[in-house]
């Protein structure tokens, strides 16, 4: 059965993750890591996308990215991963390839839902436990979005501007939401949605995606293996 293609809508943003292949590294060094950021840079404005959060992790990759029309999170993802792959086996001498299959991305709603996906991407080094400070992590924006860092290239989206009136206000706003740890459910949902590539937020949002998409966009409930008829049920 052919694989049915992303939710891609332009103008609302997409929460993309990309894994190293069988859950391996994809970041050997800082390097490696300066180098990919680079390639993303060049990306951004080359496929018309903007970027409003990521973190890299050793073995996965978290973007937060709005595009300008529809395709551009597929050419961005195309061109940084054919370029970084290139790069990163001329370097370690390696061949092949290193990501675990296709990305995934889903749909984030304009509202509520891009704040905490942008919590979400920034507090997945402390959820690791590699920090206690998501700030001091070098490799997110957390540090940008919190205003300790020059914000180079980084979009703020909307949903992030609404928070105060200067960027000062801001993100003294944005950092109060995140020291708010994420619960369970909600960490349980974004995964959800990001994993079956859906669209995450209100009902009137996936109202709207399905409209335009003709496409069912909330998420599905785990697949239960049918019970055995009764006739072939062990007895004891």
């Amino acid at each position: 059965m052919a694989r049915l293609p992303r939710f891609d809508l332009p103008g609302i943003p997409q929460h993309v993750v990309q894994r190293g292949n069988n859950r391996l590294p994809c970041f050997l060094d800082d390097d490696d890591r300066v180098r990919y950021l680079q390639l993303l840079a060049e990306a951004l404005p080359a496929t018309g996308c903007q970027l409003h959060a990521y973190v890299l992790m050793d073995n996965h990759v978290h973007l937060l990215v709005t595009p300008s029309e529809a395709g551009a999170v597929g050419r961005m993802m195309q061109r940084l991963g054919r370029n970084y792959v290139a790069w990163f086996n001329r370097r370690h001498g390696r061949t092949g390839t290193l990501w675990e299959g296709r990305y995934k991305a889903c749909l984030v709603d304009s509202e509520a839902y891009v704040l905490r996906c942008y919590r979400y991407i920034e507090l997945n080094p402390a959820r690791a436990r590699l920090t206690d400070d998501p700030t001091s992590w070098r490799w997110s924006s957390c540090a940008i979005n919190t205003g300790q860092r020059p914000r180079a290239g980084l979009a703020p989206h909307p949903s992030w501007l609404a928070l105060g009136s200067t960027d000062a206000e801001r993100a003294s706003a944005y950092r109060v939401l995140l020291d708010q740890a994420l619960d369970d459910d909600t960490l349980a949902e974004i995964r959800d949605y990001l994993q079956q590539q859906r669209a995450l937020g209100r009902d009137a949002f996936r109202a709207m995606v399905e409209t335009k998409t003709r496409r069912f966009a909330g998420t599905r409930p785990a697949h239960r293996p049918p019970r055995l008829p009764s006739s072939r049920k062990c007895r004891k």
